[in-house]
């Protein structure tokens, strides 16, 4: 598990530290992350449904916030538990890219051991780093 979750950064809320060897291992991890939080055995999740997913931004934390936030946008309107089945990310002269698809079904409370509702993903200590051996790593507090 490429992520773990820490109770010493947010009281009302939940944090993580996610990490992998490339960014689209740890938008992997933390997508995995942010399931975890929602669904009690987020392996129950069977990609029955396939969603494209293609985001940009300026910043490689700010598209890990805008990722993250699509998750939770399409668990709210179309009521779908997702993980990435297939993730690049590529650095442009703009910033990053992010083409992805997203692997899921619809909520099954019969199925799916519901735990918490993840709001949002918030600001508060975002961050996405390189590490010294040349993985990458981020922290990251979601709005329960």
């Amino acid at each position: 598990m490429p992520y773990r979750y820490r109770e010493d950064i947010a009281t009302a809320d939940v944090a993580f530290e996610a990490w992998g060897e490339t960014p689209a291992d740890l938008f992997r991890s933390a997508a995995d992350a942010t399931l975890g939080v929602m669904v009690e055995k987020p392996e129950t999740v069977q990609a029955v449904t396939s969603v494209p997913c293609s985001l940009g931004n300026s910043a490689l934390d700010l598209l890990l916030f805008d990722f993250l936030g699509e998750l939770i946008f399409l668990k709210d309107a179309r009521r779908l538990l997702l993980r990435p089945q297939h993730i690049a990310i590529t650095e442009i002269a703009e910033g990053w890219r992010l083409e992805s698809e997203l692997g899921g079904e619809p909520i099954d409370p019969a199925r799916h051991q519901l735990q918490v509702d993840v709001k949002a993903v918030t600001l508060h200590r975002l961050e996405v780093v390189q590490t010294d051996s040349g993985g990458w790593r981020a922290l990251v507090v979601l709005d329960i």
